[in-house]
Formats: C-alpha cells, sequence, structure tokens
C-alpha cells in the first residue's frame, strides 16, 4: 500500500510537472519560429545585399494553394512599393507560354512536332547542310536543337523596331543569317531567334499577330488575365501604370522598348497568373474536362529526348518548353529569363505538385539571384534526393582527355573569341574527371558509370562524354564542347600572343619615339600607331549613347568600324615602308629589325581576325 501511495504520488508529479513544462516548451518554440526571420524579411535583406530594386514571387503548394509575395520598391524614383500584383517582364520565361501556343495548334492538329519550318515558311533563306535527311522542324525550334544561331548584336540592341515591326525583318540580315551550325536535333544550342521564328509560324498558321492570337487563344483560357504577349512599357503610348521600372546596376532606370525578336523575350505577367501557368504545366493538360493541350505533349514539355546527349543516357537537358535543372539537391523543369531591367525564373517539381516563381526589376551582372531560388526552395520544404552513387568508369574514359571549345557558339559572330577564350581542359586521374576551364573555377566529377560523370553540387548524372563522327564531345546536355587539335589550339594562342605583342610594341614604342620627338611622318611605326589611337575615336560617342544602340548604325558603330578597318592597312603600310626602306629583316639595323617583327606579328593577327569575320569591326552586322 505504501509502495502504490508512492509511485501515486510521484504521478501527480509528472502530471503537475508536464502540465506547467508542455505549455513553457510551446512558449518556447512559438518564440523560435517568430525569431526565425520570415520570407518577406529574407527577400527584403537580400534585395538591399545585392542592389536589387524590388521582387515579386509566386509558390504552388502541394494542396493546390498559390501563395504570393512582393518586396522592395516597384519604382525607385517614387520610392513607389512592390505589389503582390505589380505586373513584370519576364523576358524568356515568356518563351514557355510560347510554347504552349505552338503545342496548342500541335493538338489542334494545324501543325505536328515534325513539321519542317520550311514547309510553313519557304521563303527563308535556310543554309542547312543537313536539309535532305534532317531539316529544321517545329520540335528544333521549340527544344533549342536546331542548330541556329542564338542572336546578333543588331537584333538585340536596336531602338528601330517598332511593337508592330513585321517578324520577318528579325531575318533580314542576309544569307548566312540562317545557318545550320550542328544536325538538327543532335545538339542543345540556346536560340532566340528559333523563337522568333516560332512566333512567325504562329502568324502563317493562324494567319493573325502571334500575340493577339496568344493573348486570346492561349491566356484567355487558362485564366492569365494579367498577363499579355503585346508591347508593355512604363512610359509612352504602350504605358501601363502596374508595370514595374526595369533597372540595372546602381539603379539606372530603363523603360522597356521594342525588339525584333519579340516573341523570344517579350512577356508581361504577375505573380499570381504565373503560379497558375506553373498549376498547368503540372497538369494533364485539360481545361474544364477537355483536353486543350495533348497529353504525350505535355509529357514532353521538360524531357530531353533525340539529342546525342540524351542518347547516351543524360537526363538532363531541354524539352519543349522547360530544362531539367538539378540544384541544391533537388531536381525540377526550370526556365531563366531576362528582359531589359528585369531577371526572372519559374520552377516547377510536378513529382512534389510543388512550384515556385520570382522576378526582380533590376538586371545586374553581380547579384546573386541563386540565394532567393534558394530561398523559396527551403520554404517550400522539397524533399532532397540522394547524390547517385559512385559507378564503374568505361576504360577508354582517358581518350577524352585535351582541350575542349564551346560547339556550337553561344554567337556564330563570336566563334574566334569562344575558341581562344572559352576553352576548357578535360583531365582524368584514375578516379574523376576534371573540367578546368580557361575561365572560372574548375570542376571534378565523379564517375556514376560509363562515360557518365557527376558534378559534386549535382545529385544526378550532369555529363557524359561522347563521340561523334569521329569526333570527342563533352556535354552537360545545355552546352557541348567539341575536343580541338591542340596544334590548332596552339596556333590559335600563338596567333594571338605574337599579334597583341606586336600592337603593344607599336603603342609603346611609337608614343615613347614621339615623346623623344624622333617619330617623323616617315618613321615605320608612324601611321599604324595613329591607326591604333584611333580606336579612342568612338569612347566618347559610345559613352553618351544607350547600350540599347550597339546593333544600330550610330556614329560610334561607324566610327569603330573605320578605326578596325584601317587597322590591318596602316599595319601593312608600315610593313611596306620597313621593306623600302631597310629591305628584309636580315638586311635592317636592330631597331628596324624589331620594327618589322612587331609589325608582321601585329599584321597576323589582324588578318586572322578579318578571316573569322571580326574586322573591321561592324556591330551592325554582327
Amino acid at each position: 500500500m505504501l509502495k502504490r501511495n508512492r509511485y501515486s504520488t510521484l504521478a501527480a508529479r509528472a502530471r503537475s510537472w508536464l502540465r506547467r513544462a508542455v505549455p513553457a516548451l510551446l512558449l518556447c518554440a512559438t518564440a523560435a519560429h517568430a525569431a526565425a526571420p520570415t520570407l518577406e524579411a529574407e527577400f527584403a535583406a537580400g534585395l538591399k545585399e545585392e542592389g536589387l530594386a524590388g521582387a515579386v514571387w509566386s509558390e504552388v503548394l502541394p494542396d493546390g494553394t498559390v501563395k504570393v509575395g512582393a518586396s522592395g520598391l516597384r519604382d525607385a524614383a517614387r520610392q513607389v512599393p512592390m505589389q503582390a500584383d505589380t505586373r513584370m517582364q519576364v523576358g524568356s520565361v515568356g518563351k514557355v507560354a510560347l510554347a504552349l501556343g505552338v503545342l496548342r495548334l500541335i493538338s489542334e492538329d494545324r501543325l505536328t512536332l515534325d513539321t519542317p519550318l520550311q514547309q510553313v515558311l519557304p521563303e527563308l533563306a535556310v543554309r542547312n547542310p543537313w536539309l535532305a535527311s534532317d531539316p529544321v522542324r517545329i520540335r528544333h525550334l521549340l527544344a533549342h536543337t536546331s542548330g541556329l544561331d542564338n542572336v546578333r548584336f543588331w537584333q538585340a540592341f536596336s531602338l528601330k523596331p517598332a511593337p508592330d515591326t513585321p517578324l520577318a525583318e528579325a531575318f533580314d540580315g542576309g544569307g548566312n543569317l540562317l545557318r545550320v551550325r550542328t544536325r538538327p536535333g543532335s545538339r542543345y544550342a540556346y536560340s532566340n531567334m528559333g523563337y522568333g521564328l516560332l512566333g512567325m509560324v504562329i502568324e502563317r498558321v493562324t494567319g493573325q499577330p502571334y500575340e493577339r492570337y496568344l493573348d486570346a487563344q492561349l491566356l484567355q483560357p487558362l485564366g492569365l488575365a494579367d498577363s499579355t504577349f503585346a508591347f508593355v512599357s512604363q512610359t509612352g503610348p504602350h504605358a501601363d501604370p502596374r508595370l514595374a521600372m526595369g533597372y540595372f546596376e546602381h539603379g539606372v532606370a530603363q523603360p522597356a522598348v521594342p525588339q525584333y525578336l519579340r516573341p523570344a523575350a517579350q512577356f508581361t505577367t504577375t505573380a499570381a497568373d504565373m503560379g497558375k501557368l506553373a498549376q498547368f504545366l503540372m497538369g494533364d493538360g485539360k481545361l474544364q474536362g477537355a483536353q486543350f493541350i495533348d497529353l504525350a505533349l505535355m509529357g514532353a514539355l521538360s524531357e530531353p529526348a533525340g539529342t546525342d546527349a540524351a542518347q547516351a543516357g543524360l537526363a538532363t537537358g531541354h524539352g519543349l518548353a522547360l530544362a531539367v535543372r538539378d540544384r541544391h539537391n533537388v531536381v525540377g523543369a526550370c526556365h531563366p529569363g531576362t528582359a531589359v531591367g528585369f531577371r526572372a525564373m519559374l520552377c516547377i517539381y510536378p513529382e512534389q505538385d510543388s512550384a515556385f516563381f520570382v522576378a526582380f526589376n533590376t538586371d545586374a551582372e553581380a547579384a546573386d539571384y541563386e540565394r532567393f531560388n534558394r530561398l523559396l526552395l527551403r520554404d517550400l520544404e522539397l524533399p532532397l534526393r540522394a547524390p547517385a552513387p559512385q559507378g564503374t568508369p568505361a576504360p577508354t574514359v582517358e581518350n577524352w582527355q585535351g582541350v575542349y571549345v564551346p560547339s556550337p557558339s553561344a554567337m556564330a559572330s563570336m566563334a574566334w573569341v569562344d575558341a581562344v577564350f572559352g576553352f576548357t581542359r578535360v583531365k582524368w586521374d584514375g578516379e574523376s574527371l576534371f573540367l578546368i576551364p580557361f575561365q572560372g573555377e574548375p570542376k571534378e566529377l565523379e564517375p556514376v558509370g560509363g562515360l557518365l560523370f557527376r558534378a559534386s553540387d549535382r545529385s544526378t548524372a550532369s555529363h557524359v562524354l561522347m563521340q561523334e563522327d569521329g569526333k570527342h564531345v563533352l556535354s552537360d546536355g545545355l552546352r557541348s564542347y567539341e575536343r580541338a587539335s591542340m596544334l590548332r589550339m596552339l596556333v590559335l594562342w600563338g596567333s594571338l600572343a605574337l599579334g597583341a605583342g606586336g600592337l603593344l610594341y607599336v603603342l609603346v614604342v611609337g608614343i615613347w619615339r614621339a615623346a623623344l620627338r624622333s617619330l617623323g611622318r616617315g618613321d615605320h611605326l608612324f601611321v599604324p600607331l595613329l591607326s591604333l589611337l584611333a580606336l579612342l575615336l568612338p569612347l566618347p560617342f559610345f559613352y553618351f549613347q544607350s547600350y540599347l544602340r550597339l546593333g544600330d548604325v550610330t556614329i560610334a558603330s561607324v566610327l569603330l568600324a573605320l578605326a578596325t578597318g584601317a587597322l590591318p592597312l596602316a599595319t601593312a603600310f608600315g610593313l611596306a615602308r620597313c621593306w623600302r626602306s631597310h629591305g628584309t629583316p636580315a638586311e635592317a639595323g636592330s631597331w628596324a629589325k624589331w620594327d618589322w617583327v612587331a609589325l608582321l606579328a601585329a599584321l597576323q593577327l589582324l588578318l586572322v581576325l578579318a578571316w573569322w569575320g571580326l574586322l573591321p569591326l561592324r556591330l551592325w552586322q554582327l
């Protein structure tokens, strides 16, 4: 009896302690939760630290709820706060919606994925060496596997186009503009031109401007009432008071301007509308019980298919509208976007019925936009994926060692720049594959089996080694690199080193002689030095003109073309003077011999640049 009483007393004391402790523990937990910064607070702090004006975002939760938020300023000059319903321009994120418009036409049997582009637009001057077996098809344009160039300077940086400029004017740039650089369907190469062509396809099939068709036949049925493909700006006749002002670094404001390739980047929307779009992307393609977009097409939105990398087993890449994105141990399907003064990102995670969208009204090169993606992923509480286990590499991996260059280049006109400065060295040490880029941090890849490899910050295979037509290729699904001949690379690097040294000699020695008053008009370096100094003439004109006119014919761009075009002629003239004055280098005196060598070294580089289409530097043709 005594023992039972003792136990009863202890139980009573325990119940009493729990009655006091549980509320205290709950209070502590509540206080800790309250002490943790909210998503809004973290966004506000991040915007300030990254020098960004404002942001809007939306989150799609598994229960179908769409949460929206906003932080920062919509208009910094007037200190107008950003609101959740503020309209934003999202650049290439609009490609996702445009792709859905094309898929709607396919679902209505007005097109097919395999319809050749030139069947719809026969007037286009497409140069395709693989035309007989592999024409450019609608699926290639959607998935960025057409092999077409991305964009030209004059298409992206021009103030000439109006909101209603015919789309065909974006392709009035000569016979080489629509040159197919890789076999259609074989490699991913981002192409704004491709989506510009899709806009023309929509217009040809529907018989109306693509903006009008998509607004009425896509956005309206989807319930995206605050979104439009039409041109909207912050000022002028197309002004919208709900549209945020766009900014660059240091708070420089920039209103929206019309563009040639507007189907590739002209889209205005809100966070709530993008939440609705994300929900549709994760669905079965039905609207009100009726099939709006074919189910098979919905399944291919983010499924890489057909490329050599996909056939080699790499799961990352681009589908018909979205690219597989493996970040922070979470795998989803995303599309980024950049517009004048704006940045945006849309990501969906169908397995978790979750998604997020975020847009900023600042386009700053140095800002870390990825930190905000991490915040949204954390807030969605998506399950983390365990890294793929290490596998046995193929015994032939060492055969892929060497120097690799982008193939194709991001811009055809910049192929020399990519080859000389954008190369990557591939090294195998028996356990790991190392990618050592000329610019950027080295990356170690772990083998996951065969010729597939995984970067340490990825959870699935991120790279694959392939052999195509006897060429060794490295791909991550969104970029491809071909191994280059070491002799070719040595020639390119040597040409650059010798040419830069020669030009530096002309500049330094020429100015030194001028300072000593020994640089007469008859001097070998007189004309080449004047030509080099003439490169400074366009600078003040570029400084005072908008960067959005870089692709236009302006005083600045004409002066640059004249100065760069005159440089090889002036260098050759200096060499001719050396020849007339001293004969061959062996016959010349010490100083004249060095002049010979320097001018010859400079001239060979200038001729190489001219061969690659970089001299004269005509920005309106790049």
